[in-house]
């Protein structure tokens, strides 16, 4: 995809440091978009991808915060705004799967984690990203799914799938409420990637999966990434409210 497509844009992507974020964010910069490169703990495998960047000739900048924390949200878009004195395209990338457990066995705290994780870190990074884009009437949101929201994930995932789901009704509806402002919202459900996540979610091995899959494979970060790409990209103006699955056929 031509840099000019998105000439001056600015992003956020969260939870950058590894697989589907850092595809994404290594994507975007290369693409000339500003990127704003989230990390929570991994500053090492973060600069990692910082580097690839300005190495290509891209730019970006590494903003630590904590997405489940509020106070921290702003602060990253406030730095963002800092930097580079605007928002266009918000990535939600940050979640992930923190234990398997069985619902009877399942405590209070548990599911406020995946909860907080998955759910709550898109709606804090929406609700201080949105004022930014509606002041310049143009946003780009793309929050990133998961194929355990349609068929209940894995092997006592069920949390996990709920999280995941609920960010389906999310897109839906904000993609109503801000479409009148020129902002996008989509969402995008990956099947098995080759990821740090899945390697460490899934409770076989990730190749031993790959039968179900009708393509005879697993996906990788960079598929996606070109898909969230698309989707924060101006040839992506008319799509909004949509749930895009990359699953390589699997259901």
């Amino acid at each position: 995809m031509p840099a000019s497509k998105f000439k001056d844009r600015v992003a956020i992507v969260t939870g950058a440091s590894t697989g589907i974020g850092a595809s994404t964010a290594i994507q975007m910069a290369q693409n000339g978009v500003k990127t704003v490169i989230n990390y929570y703990r991994s500053e090492d495998k973060a600069r990692e991808v910082l580097k690839k960047i300005e190495s290509s000739g891209g730019t970006a900048v590494l903003v630590q915060a904590d997405v489940r924390d509020n106070g921290q949200v702003k602060n990253m878009v406030q730095k963002t705004i800092d930097k580079f004195g605007k928002i266009d395209i918000l990535i939600n990338n940050a979640g992930g799967l923190i234990k398997r457990v069985a619902i009877a066995e399942t405590d209070d705290s548990l599911w406020d984690a995946t909860m907080d994780l998955n759910l709550r870190s898109m709606f804090y990074c929406c609700r201080a990203t949105i004022p930014h884009m509606i002041k310049n009437n143009y946003g780009r949101i793309v929050n990133i799914s998961s194929l355990a929201a349609d068929n209940g994930g894995g092997k006592l995932a069920t949390i996990y799938a709920t999280a995941k789901s609920g960010m389906y009704g999310f897109t839906k509806g904000l993609a109503k409420e801000l479409g009148p402002n020129g902002i996008t919202v989509n969402a995008i459900s990956p099947g098995l990637i080759v990821t740090p996540f899945h390697t460490k979610a899934e409770t076989g091995n990730l190749e031993s999966m790959v039968p179900m899959i009708p393509v005879k494979r697993l996906g990788t970060a960079d598929e996606v990434a070109s898909l969230t790409l698309y989707l924060s990209s101006d040839d992506a103006g008319f799509v909004t409210g949509s749930i895009y699955r990359i699953t390589g056929g699997q259901r």
